[in-house]
């Protein structure tokens, strides 16, 4: 393990962590209404749906997938699932989902930045956040791609052995596992931890957005006019 590896895998995580909860916290405290999408559907809604909805179902699925197989312990899917079969069922349900929500992302970007209306009320923020995501969906691709050629889950085992060492505070030993793995296997991870410094800032805050105040809020009274 270098002091690369413990910087960026073992140390990273939790600044990363740091600055999403600490900045969201402090942008819904300060500026409750820039915390939302931003929606550009009333603009232009050509193409919005189909995109839209590919990339999300593609995303949350993928999300989905990464949660469940990163934390879950080898003890537990090994009643169901052998190493080498869950890595199978990885790579396909992940590359599924991952291609539908690449296609999705495309055709958002494309229509963000054609799109005469939609380009000019899009901000610095909003194109950077779907280029980091496009860039993302590609390398986590690419990681399908280079676990074709160990098929035996060993690599997998090793990326969830850093989750799982992160989640529980251990970051020398975090390092030590993710240490061994290939390069496009840790520009995914750490592409993945800058997604967290960028949350706060950007337009990613309404991923965790629930209207759920409205369910007790006093009944609105509205009067017809004669």
């Amino acid at each position: 393990m270098s002091k690369w590896d413990l910087l960026l895998f073992g140390v990273y995580p939790y600044i990363a962590l740091a600055i999403c909860l600490l900045g969201s916290w402090a942008r819904f405290d300060l500026s409750q209404y820039t915390w939302k999408a931003g929606s550009s559907q009333m603009l232009s809604n050509r193409g919005m749906r189909v995109a839209s909805n590919l990339f999300h179902v593609g995303v949350l699925f993928v999300l989905a997938g990464h949660f469940v197989g990163l934390l879950t312990p080898s003890a537990i899917y090994h009643h169901v699932l052998s190493t080498e079969n869950k890595q199978l069922l990885a790579m396909v349900s992940g590359g599924f989902f991952g291609v539908l929500g690449l296609i999705g992302l495309v055709m958002l970007i494309n229509r963000r930045l054609t799109d005469p209306r939609v380009r000019a009320t899009s901000s610095t923020s909003d194109i950077l956040v779907l280029v980091v995501l496009l860039v993302q969906l590609v390398l986590g691709l690419l990681t399908i791609v280079a676990s074709t050629a160990h098929m035996d889950g060993s690599v997998m085992v090793m990326l969830a052995d850093w989750a799982q060492n992160t989640v529980l505070l251990r970051p020398v030993e975090a390092a030590t596992a993710i240490a061994p793995v290939g390069l496009v296997y840790k520009l995914h991870v750490l592409l993945g931890l800058t997604l967290f410094v960028l949350f706060p800032f950007t337009r990613l805050v309404h991923i965790v957005s629930a209207p759920v105040w409205y369910l007790g809020r006093r009944y609105q009274i509205v009067r017809q006019k004669f």
